[in-house]
């Protein structure tokens, strides 16, 4: 099939199946981080989002038995 009468998602999928194929998944991965760069502070912004914890607060709040990986 020619390039030209596929879609553009056509083609996205295409190509992720043949670098899946040739590189395997941990190769696909490693090939498109090459590309993407990221954007702002991930360390700034994450104490936007986060709750405000500490350490005493995770740790009972990760041994709680409503904890659903405790289950």
């Amino acid at each position: 099939m020619s390039t030209r009468a596929m879609t553009l998602e056509h083609i996205r999928l295409n190509g992720l199946n043949a670098l899946a194929r040739e590189l395997g998944p941990t190769g696909m991965i490693r090939f498109l981080q090459q590309f993407e760069t990221g954007h702002g502070d991930y360390s700034r912004e994450r104490h936007r989002w986060l709750p405000k914890k500490d350490a005493k607060e995770l740790a009972k709040e990760i041994m709680s038995p409503d904890n659903e990986t405790n289950k």
